[in-house]
This record gives structure tokens, C-alpha cells and sequence, in this order.
């Protein structure tokens, strides 16, 4: 990250919150953005190939937007959208297993409405929290690339000096390197449950993500992911 993009973010975050632009238009830009020719080829091919379980279903297959309380004042930054998960349904962690661990403990926490995200229209709601990415686009293997981040990291930019966020709970190394670098501050070592209060900053906590990889290994228990998000909404 520039100096100067870094020196930018800090005069914005510490300057009193004015809001210049809705989640509603952040969100409506990041759908129509094309700036990374891999992850729109992917995308749209994934869209268009179409897993067997879901061949009568159209996919959203354009990048996903934020998801949430519009006045929320706790943000989740997690990594990408699933090929077959929020890149068919078109909303953040809908549609594949991560969801079901995530919102399962929104919902113990008090901040969802429903245990369940299955797809658009399905009457899910959260109170006080916002979703977004490191990447709004699906990437191959899950591994969007450094100049992807990059890129995209403009969104992760405006939505975290859109307002006085309270705390920002990072599903995964990449968020967590990413919230800190695009807040201009020491990086903090990842690890689950890891905690960092920086000066005029919003509280920042760290989760494993609740990938298939780390819940099916028992690397992530809902205990665990329980106890990051009780801290994570603290005050």
C-alpha cells in the first residue's frame, strides 16, 4: 500500500464521519465492476458451466456486493466469494457451507434473524452488522492474486472510512493483513481470537474463517468462532 493512499485513509478515518456515498452506491459500483479480466473470465464461466446440483438455477456471476444493516457500526471482512456459493446466489456467504457456520453464530450472537442463508429473497436479515470482502469477485482456487487485492481493495477502502466502525472482525489471514494495511497500521500477528485495539481505529478481531478446510478438521469448533464474535461485538 502507498504512503500516500496510507496517509489518505488515516486523514479520513480521523476526520469526523460525513457520509458522501450510501452502502446502496458503493454496492452498486462494485457489481458493475470488470477491472480484473481473470476474475470476470471465471466468474462468468463458472456462471455459465454451472455446477451439476445447481444446473437449473441461474448464477448471479458478477461480483458480489455488501450484505447487512445499512447502519451498521460492525463490519466482517472476509475473503471471496465461493464459485458455487455467493457467486451463484449473488449475496456474501449464501449458498455453501461457510454460510451455514457463519450465520448459524450470527444467529446464536443476536445479530441475525435466522440460522439459515440459502439465497436472496430468503428473509435473512442482521441487525448492526455489514458484510464485505478483501475480493468482491470469485477467484480461481480461492486464491485471488496480489495486484486482484489490489485492485479491489478500493471498496475495502471507502466501506471501512465510510463511518466510525465500532470493530472489524477478519474471517482469515488475508482479511486481517488487508483491514490493517488499508488502515495504515503495524500489522498484528494473525492468530484466532486475536485482538487489536489501535488508537482511533475500530476494534479489530481475528477468526480462522469458517472454511470446509478448517471446520471439517475441527481447526475452527463453533465455540471458537462463538468466542470471536462475542468479542468482536463487544461495546
Amino acid at each position: 500500500m502507498s504512503g500516500l493512499l496510507s496517509q489518505s485513509m488515516t486523514m479520513c478515518l480521523q476526520s469526523s464521519f460525513i457520509p458522501m456515498e450510501t452502502i446502496e452506491q458503493i454496492s452498486d459500483e462494485i457489481i458493475q465492476c470488470r477491472l480484473c479480466p481473470r476474475l470476470v473470465e471465471w466468474r462468468e464461466r463458472i456462471g455459465s458451466e454451472k455446477r451439476r446440483a445447481f444446473a437449473n438455477e441461474e448464477y448471479w456471476a458478477r461480483p458480489v456486493p455488501y450484505f447487512g444493516d445499512p447502519n451498521a457500526l460492525h463490519l466482517i471482512v472476509g475473503l471471496a466469494p465461493a464459485a458455487h456459493g455467493a457467486n451463484r446466489t449473488g449475496r456474501m456467504f449464501t449458498g455453501d457451507r461457510s454460510g451455514d457456520w457463519l450465520f448459524a453464530a450470527l444467529f446464536r450472537a443476536g445479530v441475525a434473524n435466522q440460522p439459515t442463508s440459502v439465497q436472496r429473497g430468503d428473509g435473512l436479515t442482521l441487525s448492526g452488522v455489514l458484510m464485505a470482502a478483501t475480493c468482491h469477485c470469485a477467484p480461481p482456487d480461492n486464491k485471488p492474486s496480489l495486484d486482484e487485492l489490489r485492485e479491489c481493495n478500493r471498496y475495502l477502502t471507502r466501506i471501512l472510512s465510510n463511518r466510525d466502525w465500532k470493530s472489524v472482525l477478519c474471517l482469515g489471514s488475508i482479511a486481517w493483513n488487508n483491514v490493517h494495511r488499508t488502515l495504515g497500521i503495524r500489522i498484528e500477528k494473525f492468530g484466532h481470537g486475536a485482538v487489536h485495539q489501535p488508537t482511533n481505529r475500530p476494534r479489530l478481531v481475528a477468526s480462522y474463517h469458517p472454511s470446509q478446510q478448517n471446520t471439517f478438521t475441527g481447526k475452527l469448533t463453533e465455540p471458537m468462532l462463538d468466542a470471536a464474535i462475542a468479542q468482536w461485538l463487544v461495546g
